[in-house]
């Protein structure tokens, strides 16, 4: 019989040290956490250097982190694990052939100062550099079931600018350029004017990057623009649209892009202020709706 090299009592004795008072959750959760952290590092024989570099990097993570910017949330990404998580809170909240708008993370630049604006606002509050393309993004907010519009739902949306930066990463930008909170008219519509979304890299001054370096991966995120979609009795949507036309859709450096997920947008006639046309519905879905959809 071979003999362990390491103690194989170790990580049952961390995970029993937990007290009669744990929630059964967090019993669950957490001991299945340490059993995978201990075999990730048995497995890999994790050296004390090494774990320091880790511990560094989330430090780093952290020290970045504001609420403007979450470094900490950017690593999931990178490491995919926002996104499978996403997937697996999407496959529990219930499957359908015509399922409700797909969710999608909701990304580190997120604000949640954003203000209200009236509906036909342009959002493009600092004129890109090097141009950009006009769109007028429109659509409806719907029950899932009913297929009846949604008045007085709130449809909150943000982007980059064609340079590759959120305005909170850009002095030269005025504050909340390029986002917007919206609220859905009596027929359930929204509609604003904002800019055709351009791909970009992820920041490479921080932890992300430097994983992103050392997995010799490129960090290009798709073209795409976030929606927040809520209203009172529904279930929040967190979402990000992509451009069909985006060279990036089949190596989106976070792993978010979904098929249900990318848009077209299509020439637009007659409207001085936007050359292009965006219509996307967005559905949500009750409350009170079972997970058996």
């Amino acid at each position: 019989m071979t003999t362990p090299r390491f103690d194989p009592r170790f990580t049952e004795n961390v995970i029993n040290a937990m007290g009669p008072n744990t929630s059964p959750r967090i019993r669950q959760v957490m001991g299945s956490l340490i059993r995978h952290v201990h075999d990730f590092a048995r497995e890999n024989e994790l050296t004390v250097d090494e774990w320091m570099a880790g511990v560094k990097l989330l430090n780093w993570a952290g020290q970045m982190s504001d609420d403007k910017r979450n470094e900490g949330q950017l690593v999931c990404d990178v490491l995919g694990l926002e996104s499978l998580v996403d997937e697996i809170t999407f496959t529990l909240a219930g499957e359908a052939k015509d399922a409700p708008t797909a969710t999608a993370i909701l990304g580190p630049f997120f604000r949640a100062d954003t203000p209200y604006r009236p509906n036909g606002t342009d959002i493009v509050l600092t004129k890109p550099k090097g141009g950009g393309e006009m769109v007028f993004m429109h659509g409806h907010v719907i029950d899932f079931r009913t297929k009846k519009p949604l008045a007085g739902a709130d449809v909150e949306v943000w982007q980059a600018s064609t340079n590759g930066l959120y305005e909170q990463q850009d002095p030269e930008q005025a504050e909340h350029n390029l986002r917007g909170k919206f609220k859905t008219d009596e027929e359930g519509r929204y509609y604003f004017y904002c800019l055709r979304p351009t791909p970009y890299p992820i920041p490479n001054d921080g932890p992300s990057g430097k994983l992103l370096t050392l997995m010799d991966r490129h960090p290009f995120r798709p073209a795409h623009i976030h929606i927040l979609a809520t209203k009172e009795g529904y279930r929040p949507l967190t979402t990000q649209i992509f451009d069909r036309q985006d060279k990036y859709l089949d190596n989106d450096s976070v792993f978010a892009v979904k098929d249900s997920l990318i848009v077209d947008f299509v020439p637009l006639k007659n409207d001085p202020h936007a050359s292009l046309e965006l219509e996307y519905d967005v559905k949500l879905v009750a409350d009170a709706v079972s997970n058996d959809v």
